[in-house]
């Protein structure tokens, strides 16, 4: 398994892996196992990849087995849910800190082909993605939606992400994580 920044060729792959496991296209088969609840479109992959060199995948081959997106604030900024967040970020203290848009990042959505769950490629592309936005930002923030339990517990369990708060959006119920993005993990 290869791990790296994405480039333009790789969205078609990313995209068709976007579309197996988006809330809106998922199989009710593939639900309880996990999903995407953002929908990016391939402007957004590009614009993602070009400005904050923010978008991870796990290669098996030719075949993007995974993604993980982390980006500053200012490149989230365009969607509801982002704007919520940035605005509450000077009411949350993690690790001793006020959140900030200089001091934190959003690290998410992470999606994983079903073929590659239960292995190491969670932990070595969440590893990967935290190496290269330690450079930036101290702070990984993310949040988890209350309807999504296979991502809590694998961010949670088994990353060791930090539940911070609670938050409501959209009748939408949310847990707010963090991490020290100084601190490695057990991945790669």
């Amino acid at each position: 398994m290869e791990y790296r920044n994405a480039v333009l060729k790789d969205i078609p792959g990313i995209s068709e892996l976007q579309k197996k496991y988006h809330i809106s296209t998922i199989s009710e088969e593939d639900k309880p196992d996990g999903f995407v609840t953002t929908l990016f479109t391939e402007e957004q992959f590009r614009e993602l990849i070009e400005k904050e060199n923010g978008l991870a995948i796990a290669c098996d081959g030719d075949r993007v087995a995974a993604y993980v997106m982390a980006a500053s604030w200012q490149y989230w900024s365009a969607w509801p849910l982002f704007q919520h967040m940035i605005k509450d970020l000077p009411n949350v203290e993690y690790l001793g800190q006020t959140l900030s848009t200089e001091n934190s990042y959003q690290y998410g959505p992470i999606c994983i082909h079903k073929d590659y769950r239960r292995s190491e490629v969670l932990s070595n592309i969440f590893e990967f993605s935290r190496i290269q936005m330690n450079k930036r930002y101290p702070i990984l923030i993310t949040f988890i939606n209350h309807i999504n339990p296979r991502s809590y517990n694998a961010h949670v369990n088994k990353l060791g992400l930090d539940v911070i708060k609670n938050f409501e959006f959209n009748n939408n119920q949310y847990y707010e994580l963090g991490y020290d993005a100084s601190r490695k993990t057990k991945g790669l």
